[in-house]
């Protein structure tokens, strides 16, 4: 019987299952890609919005706190979104004619809320509690990036469940101080000596301890950010040493947090 098929095809065959089977999970990998990547995700895609709010203008120009526009954060488990009137309190005074805010102004005259664009939502079957995290200690950065440095409000992060679980299983790496969650932005607001500076500051005490120049160095341990808040304002990940995540063990004993609890499902499943 002569035969039917070319000696090549001992190569060709098996090479076409491997290739085949290559290019299935080429496309897969390239399918998590794009899944995973800003143009699906929109992690640092600024979201219009009905009125372009600046964040840095507020918070870091005028030095407006957080809470007097999200005012329910520290106690509710949504952060809060300020009623008009609440805008009102100052553009009744400035910017009065400011073509940009007539959105604000006719949602003052007619008494209809600005209807904001949400940046993050979770599904319906989990629970986010804004309070809960404040109260121990987690900068807003943490998952919304470097918000008081956007122009106009943009994902900073990605509400991976992966993500939220490496830190519920190690929320000795995130929890702090309470006093720090809202201390880090007016930190951010004052000038910032660099190593030298201090260090040369710290040797004029030393040298010349007049009361200026050791007023000087107090006012500046006071304003210093540290290294995690440093990395933390620029909306990047901070991995703690040693020395700091024994701190953090400590703090999780000070807030009473259960850590072996922290992964369950019903945490933010209910």
């Amino acid at each position: 019987m002569a035969q039917v098929f070319p000696r090549s095809m001992n190569i060709l065959a098996p090479a076409s299952i491997v290739g085949g089977g290559g290019f299935a999970v080429v496309l897969v990998l390239a399918g998590i890609g794009i899944s995973r990547s800003p143009y699906n995700t929109k992690v640092g895609v600024a979201k219009e919005q009905p009125v372009p709010f600046s964040h840095e203008h507020h918070n870091v120009e005028l030095g407006i706190d957080c809470r007097y526009c999200h005012s329910s954060v520290e106690k509710s488990s949504f952060a809060g979104l300020p009623p008009t009137q609440t805008c009102m309190s100052c553009h009744s005074q400035i910017w009065t004619n400011s073509p940009l805010l007539e959105p604000v102004r006719a949602s003052y005259v007619k008494q209809e809320p600005l209807k904001w664009n949400r940046l993050h939502s979770v599904p319906d079957f989990v629970f986010f509690n804004h309070s809960i995290h404040i109260n121990r200690g987690i900068n807003c950065n943490n998952c919304h990036g470097p918000i008081q440095k956007e122009m106009i409000a943009y994902k900073g992060k990605t509400f991976w469940m992966s993500w939220c679980l490496n830190c519920h299983r190690n929320p000795e790496n995130a929890v702090g101080k309470r006093e720090d969650v809202f201390g880090l932005y007016w930190k951010y607001q004052t000038y910032q000596y660099s190593d030298e500076e201090f260090e040369q500051l710290e040797k004029q005490v030393r040298e010349h301890p007049t009361p200026r120049i050791k007023a000087e160095l107090e006012v500046a341990k006071q304003d210093r950010m540290s290294p995690e808040q440093q990395v933390l304002a620029e909306g990047e990940e901070y991995t703690r040493d040693s020395k700091e995540t024994a701190e953090g063990i400590q703090r999780l004993e000070q807030y009473k947090v259960k850590k072996e609890q922290l992964s369950d499902c019903s945490v933010c499943h209910h």
